[in-house]
């Protein structure tokens, strides 16, 4: 195991010193939050795959594996088609807005009102990303070191922290590559191939398990479905997604990039559901479906490669974790913190670069200390999870297609909307379940029909801001200077 400890402890040292470099590139708002806006097709890919292919997609896909077989990869593959359609249909128009997060862009459609609530709403949603992406530390440290629950998730959440402070969105981008780049070796191209190799081919895990482990839809149409609408549509509005996309340095980076990372993620999905089928032939009657990818890592990996793997774990956990902190955080300073003192502007025009800076560092120091001390105290992850995605697609999911695609749609219809659907869903979770698919099915609806009928019985919305949408959708009319020289990679 010595070869393995070295193995992670290098990777983590690396993660560190990244954090360091990218400290010295992030000298304004834009630098520290969105990389300068400067990133190039291959970075804008390896990253955007990074962030969204975290430990439920690593760990939590092998799983579904080992529970369905190969139908367990829906879970994984509507990530990868929720950041098609975000890549395709609407990733170049939120890149040509040039603002910071998802509520700015709310405030520019519907006329400033719609900020500070819907901030509310998805600095919730991502606090509970970055929670659940921490605890997910101390199964990979209980692995390589027998750790401590407690102990793992500090040193895990302590390196997340530093470097996400230090650099901001530079060191972000700069670790999810080499996360980006692990994960593929680790796991694609090592983890795969052994696996089926070590079940006996795919004729022999044919022979030992039923034929439902093969049917693509075993899983089931109804779960299948709920997927689709939890994270194919959380793809579409997720504050950690948008601000990758805030990062590319044109309209069609955002397109194309983000397409090549979408494909990247239904190849995945498709390889960790192969891995768990494997582990189900290998090992049929394991306590727990999550401990396939822990199982079958440690007992059949030759040393060396098992250190890889698992930091191919730890990549896929730290990449989602850190994309969950700042945006966490960036949404706390400028979407709630910032509006509520009544100190910023939606262009952003008249701040110091010196004090953004300063101000985005503290907020994201802030929020990982309480990250990690909710991960500590918190046990139940997935309900909480599922809470957070729940409001998150109910409450936000509608005005932010209807200010995309709907000039009809009002502020007083968002608003309406962002209420309707958020509560809606909260109390039919107390009726059905955390749990339970009806919340999401009936708060949305809720949410469309409010945002209609609202919107449909209020004034329109002013000319002159509908022509400064316009305006800023075709990319022209922001304050924030150009990017600079886009960065060779």
């Amino acid at each position: 195991m010595a070869v393995d400890y070295t193995v992670i402890v290098v990777y983590l040292a690396g993660m560190l010193a990244m954090g360091w470099w990218g400290m010295r590139r992030a000298k304004s708002k834009s630098e520290f939050l969105v990389a300068g806006r400067r990133l190039g097709p291959w970075m804008y890919s390896g990253t955007m795959a990074a962030i969204v292919l975290g430990g439920a997609s690593t760990i939590g896909g092998v799983g579904l594996g080992y529970q369905y077989g190969l139908s367990g990869a829906w879970m994984v593959f509507t990530i990868g088609l929720g950041l098609l359609a975000l890549s395709v249909f609407f990733s170049a128009r939120i890149a040509r807005l040039k603002v910071y997060t998802v509520s700015e862009m709310l405030d520019l459609r519907y006329g400033g009102r719609a900020g500070v609530i819907s901030g509310v709403v998805m600095w919730a949603y991502t606090l509970m990303l970055a929670v659940t992406s921490t605890i997910a530390y101390a199964t990979i440290f209980d692995v390589l070191f027998d750790m401590n629950r407690t102990i793992a998730i500090i040193l895990g959440g302590s390196i997340v922290v530093a470097y996400s402070t230090l650099g901001g969105m530079w060191s972000i981008t700069l670790t999810d590559m080499v996360q980006f780049v692990v994960k593929t070796i680790g796991v694609l191209l090592l983890l795969l191939p052994i696996a089926v190799v070590k079940a006996g081919g795919f004729s022999e895990m044919k022979a030992k398990l039923p034929t439902e482990y093969f049917d693509p839809l075993g899983i089931g149409g109804e779960t299948i479905f709920t997927y689709v609408l939890i994270y194919t549509f959380g793809m579409l509005i997720g504050q950690d997604i948008w601000q990758r996309v805030f990062t590319a340095r044109s309209d069609k980076v955002a397109r194309y990039g983000g397409t090549v990372a979408g494909t990247y993620c239904l190849v995945y999905a498709i390889a960790g559901a192969v891995i768990g089928t494997a582990a189900k032939v290998m090992y049929p009657k394991l306590p727990s479906a999550d401990a396939a990818f822990a199982t079958i890592v440690k007992d059949e990996l030759p040393m060396g490669v098992r250190g890889l793997v698992l930091a191919a774990a730890l990549a896929a956990v730290m990449s989602t974790s850190s994309g969950a902190l700042i945006a966490c955080a960036t949404v706390a300073n400028n979407d709630i913190w910032s509006r509520l003192k009544g100190a910023v502007k939606s262009d952003g025009a008249g701040d110091e670069p010196y004090d953004e800076v300063k101000g985005n560092r503290l907020f994201i120091l802030i929020m990982g200390i309480a990250v990690v001390l909710i991960a500590i105290a918190l046990n139940d992850v997935v309900q909480a999870l599922t809470v957070a995605y729940n409001l998150l697609v109910a409450g936000l999911l509608v005005p932010i297609l209807g200010g995309l695609l709907w000039k009809r749609g009002t502020a007083e219809g968002a608003l309406a909307a962002v209420a309707a659907g958020g509560l809606s869903v909260i109390g039919l979770m107390w009726g059905y379940g955390i749990l339970a698919n009806e919340p999401i099915y009936y708060g949305l609806l809720i949410s469309l029909a409010v945002y209609v009928l609202v919107s449909l019985a209020t004034k329109p919305t002013d000319a002159v801001i509908l022509a400064a949408w316009r305006e800023r959708l075709a990319g022209r009319g922001s304050a924030e200077a150009e990017p600079d020289t886009p960065v060779a990679v």
